[in-house]
């Protein structure tokens, strides 16, 4: 196998930078040792940044924000809601940062409006009575996984290609250049060889890692953030802690839920993170001296991700190392056709790809500009179906008295479902729960997959895609899944409801059909309804 510039990572950079070259008139391959987003770019806030943040902090990151904020939303609309930001002081915060903030932002060019108190209450009539000072930025709300998939999918139309379950397991060096790289499929075992030109390693927090095969040292800091998702859309706008960065100081609206986070805690490894409950008692006990409800919100789920940062030193606060982006040529390390892009943020994902870009046509003597400033990510209706709130509208449209709600949480019909099916055929991906959860709002609301897992598993056995036991078995799967992210979050009612969930209809670990461990849920009028009755 043969390509021009092998591409390792399938996050917001590497989809990004595929994209890029594509548009350049150069192959590429992309791989991903898991799923598309899978990594720091598909568990954040979704938050499109105003660069107010980081004034502070760190000038450079917050300058870049702010440039890509505004390039980007003329470029990808589709991907993003532009509900705006509120940076907002409560009694007790540091009066003197509240006094500088508006003089940093204006230093980094970055418009921050003064509101009154009145105008604040009135935008957000869940804020603190206790506020003291806001301001009006320009921050936003974007949806990764969207972002992701429509930056690769504009890159394969343009003839590049994108591996999915495929990890790089080594390279092969010859006269200070990577020759071969070796792909192991993840699901399979399969074992294939690449030949590149050219290597880009935008593999995020296993930068180190991907780099360390090719015998080069990259010291990388991981620092996990846990994030909470509350039961409805709480806020209007981005809302902001006018402070230093901290813990559970932004609230960020998307679709119909928000988003409160984050935490920053140093780990050793990447892999396997969980949210912890003392994690999400402290984000909540942050997040309500700006909000007040927090404390009494539902939340439906919580999640952690890694902040892939590079160690240029050893800072006592992992907030303190710069999110800007970075380029490390490994001509340095003896390996003339390889580069690492560690770092950054989702927000500047534009300009990295765009930076490393330029790097590789250099290498490779190709004298293309970059067209990503200028040219729109066009939609496609593969990132289409992950949109909140496309469920109802195709529904209502339809207006098809037999086309049955499967998930009524996300009012996701079983055209869509069959819509998604096919596209994954297509893209030769297996029907399975998992991936149709992936695509879609499936599992994404208050029952987190409990009913409308089972009966999307019924309706692929009622269809023929899958047969005896790999039903039940994707449907175990994608319920531990999705329990993982209940867990940190259940209290009060909550706990008992998720119980309920469990318990009820059980008989000694049998449902009321007879067969043991199946899930099942009351009808109308009370009546027992197996999902795999008829299935199975």
């Amino acid at each position: 196998m043969r390509t021009q510039v092998l591409i390792i990572g399938g996050g917001a950079t590497g989809t990004g930078l595929a994209r890029d070259l594509a548009l350049r008139g150069i192959h590429c391959t992309l791989v991903e040792k898991s799923r598309l987003n899978a990594g720091a770019s598909g568990r954040n806030h979704g938050l499109l940044h105003s660069g107010a943040r980081y004034v502070e902090t760190d000038p450079v990151a917050a300058k870049q924000c702010h440039e890509e904020n505004i390039l980007l939303k003329k470029i990808a609309p589709q991907c993003i809601e532009d509900t705006k930001g509120l940076f907002v002081a409560v009694e007790g915060d540091d009066e003197n940062y509240v006094a500088d903030f508006p003089h940093l932002c204006a230093k980094c060019n970055i418009p921050a409006e003064p509101v009154s108190i009145e105008d604040a209450m009135q935008l957000e009539p869940a804020l603190s009575p206790r506020l003291i000072a806001a301001y009006k930025v320009d921050d936003a709300s974007v949806e990764p996984y969207r972002l992701c998939v429509e930056n690769i999918s504009e890159a394969q139309s343009l003839g590049s290609q994108l591996l999915i379950s495929t990890r790089v397991t080594a390279f092969t060096k010859r006269a200070n250049r990577i020759v071969t790289t070796t792909l192991t499929n993840t699901m399979t075992g399969k074992v294939r060889k690449v030949e590149a030109d050219f290597v880009v390693n935008a593999g995020g927090a296993w930068t180190g890692e991907i780099a360390e095969l090719a015998g080069i040292p990259i010291k990388m800091l991981y620092s996990k953030g846990s994030l909470m998702v509350t039961g409805h859309r709480f806020t209007n706008h981005v809302v902001n802690r006018l402070r230093k960065p901290g813990d559970g100081d932004i609230v960020v609206p998307g679709g119909t839920v928000s988003i409160l986070g984050t935490t920053s805690i140093r780990v050793q490894s990447p892999e396997v993170l969980y949210p912890t409950i003392e994690e999400m008692d402290h984000l909540v006990e942050e997040g309500a001296a700006m909000l007040p409800s927090l404390q009494y919100a539902r939340f439906i789920r919580a999640y952690a991700g890694i902040r892939p940062l590079l160690e240029l030193e050893s800072p006592m606060d992992d907030r303190s190392v710069s999110r800007s982006l970075a380029l490390m040529d490994h001509s340095k390390n003896g390996v003339e056709n390889f580069l690492s892009v560690p770092g950054g943020k989702l927000t500047t994902y534009r300009l990295m790809a765009e930076k490393a870009a330029d790097f590789v046509c250099e290498r490779l003597g190709v004298h293309e500009p970059c067209r990503t400033k200028f040219d729109p990510l066009p939609p496609t209706s593969a990132g289409e179906l992950s949109e909140p709130g496309l469920g109802p509208k195709v529904w209502v449209k339809k207006n098809d008295p037999g086309d049955r709600v499967i998930c009524e949480c996300e009012i996701l019909p079983e055209s869509l479902i069959s819509t998604i099916i096919n596209s994954l055929k297509v893209e030769q991906e297996r029907p399975s729960l998992l991936n149709i959860a992936e695509k879609s709002r499936v599992g994404k609301g208050a029952c987190q997959g409990t009913f409308c897992g089972a009966g999307i598993t019924a309706y692929l056995y009622n269809r023929g895609d899958i047969h005896g036991k790999e039903g039940l078995d994707d449907l175990r799967a994608f319920l531990q899944e999705r329990w993982k992210g209940e867990r940190p979050v259940l209290w009060r009612n909550q706990m008992i409801q998720a119980e309920l969930r469990q318990r009820d209809g059980r008989d000694g670990g049998r449902c009321f059909c007879g067969q043991p461990g199946y899930f099942y849920r009351a009808g109308r009028g009370g009546r027992r309804d197996c999902f795999f009755k008829r299935s199975v």
